[in-house]
């Protein structure tokens, strides 16, 4: 380390004597970026040639590909200190690094650079002389044309089911999945392990073993920005959402009875009569989770493969559970159905009159549901709903849903 030493001080009127020592010399020399002992070198020795520290990439370069390669070498002699920061705007971070066993290079721990970023390199060498040589030099990174971010759910501030699961959708395939999983941070009180999922290179799910204990608080870090996901895409994102865990409910719909019993926190709200899919569209069976309700919404069968055979512009009270269409729903046409027969095209449906009432089956489980709520069929003539068609990952057990994570 190179420190700065004050001259000897003097008294006020007397006439200031030259103390400048040969180290004082060499320390002065280092810090103005000369590259021997003096002029000529101390005891009239020639000044070491510039590349007796050679620092790539070279210096004053600009544009520099983040995967190019960070190092400092030296020819003969060794490196006694090296030090790497990097700047972008106000913020200035360093550059972990490691010098050879042999003292003759210099590598960064981690491989990659940052993008849009300036990077300063000071380096200390001995020369085969036993000279000592600082070298500065300072380097630019370009900016890259792709960017990436990720779509997350749940909202910010939001209060949710014990079945939520943390969703995020980025909007370019992502092929280092390791880096991008190890940037999103998740916490919790109390603490539980959770894990991510990958479902293919756009979409990363996150999860405990079970479903949440009601009170949970969970706090997810999108530390993202710079990140390279794949070869030119790095991050955009340096953000954080959090959500608190809600009471528990849980609603089982058995295809068969035509039922949906309702629980709270262990105890049984409610039998509810349903209708569900018929043998020809029959609806999907597992655990599915709420994620998007709506007061009134328009059900069109060409959105999901039913050509002409419905458009009911004013559904009431709509609860998602897949991203394929499937919800559960207020249901004013089916008649005497409930209860009694499954009418529909695989979505689930409750009682309810035109317009909706808060007082109907419908409205009345509407007002008691969360976004996160669990909703689980049984005994549907259909097979298990996918892990990917909205958040049915709990469809997964524990070993599979790990075996998704790119972290190992």
């Amino acid at each position: 380390m190179i420190r700065r030493h004050a001259l000897p001080g003097r008294r006020r009127g007397s006439t200031p004597r030259a103390r400048t020592t040969p180290a004082v010399l060499a320390a002065l020399s280092l810090l103005t970026g000369a590259v021997a002992c003096g002029p000529e070198g101390l005891a009239g020795r020639p000044r070491a040639p510039r590349d007796a520290v050679r620092v790539e990439p070279a210096d004053a370069r600009r544009e520099v590909a983040v995967d190019a390669p960070l190092s400092v070498r030296v020819p003969g002699g060794r490196l006694e200190s090296v030090r790497v920061v990097r700047t972008r705007g106000a913020a200035e971070a360093p550059v972990a690094g490691r010098i050879s066993a042999d003292g003759m290079s210099w590598r960064p721990v981690e491989r990659g650079l940052a993008p849009a970023a300036e990077y300063r390199v000071d380096a200390v060498a001995l020369d085969g002389h036993g000279r000592r040589i600082a070298r500065r030099t300072t380097f630019r990174t370009r900016v890259p044309d792709e960017r990436f971010l990720a779509y997350s759910a749940p909202e910010h501030r939001a209060t949710v089911g014990t079945g939520m699961i943390v969703s995020l959708e980025f909007n370019r395939k992502v092929t280092d999945r390791a880096a991008v999983e190890r940037a999103v941070e998740v916490t919790t009180v109390p603490r539980v392990e959770v894990v991510g999922h990958w479902f293919g290179g756009e979409r990363l799910d996150l999860r405990p073993e079970r479903y949440w204990k009601p009170g949970t608080e969970v706090t997810v870090r999108l530390r993202l920005r710079d990140v390279r996901a794949a070869p030119g895409v790095h991050g955009l994102q340096d953000r954080t959402f959090a959500f608190t865990v809600g009471r528990e409910q849980t609603s089982v719909v058995d295809a068969v009875a035509h039922t949906m019993e309702v629980r709270r926190d262990g105890e049984r709200l409610a039998t509810l009569p349903i209708t569900a899919g018929t043998d020809e569209s029959p609806t999907y069976n597992g655990k599915m989770v709420v994620t998007e309700m709506f007061e009134t919404t328009r059900m069109d069968g060409r959105s999901v493969g039913f050509d002409g055979e419905y458009d009911i512009p004013d559904v009431p009270h709509a609860i998602r559970l897949t991203s394929s269409g499937t919800f559960l729903h207020g249901n004013y046409w089916a008649g005497d159905a409930f209860g009694e027969r499954n009418v529909s095209h695989g979505c689930v449906g409750l009682r309810d009159v035109k317009g909706g009432s808060s007082l109907a089956p419908a409205g009345w489980f509407f007002d008691r549901t969360l976004i996160g709520d669990v909703v689980e069929v049984r005994r549907s003539d259909d097979r298990t709903v996918a892990a990917d068609n909205g958040l049915g990952g709990w469809n997964l057990d524990w070993k599979d849903w790990r075996a998704g994570s790119a972290l190992g």
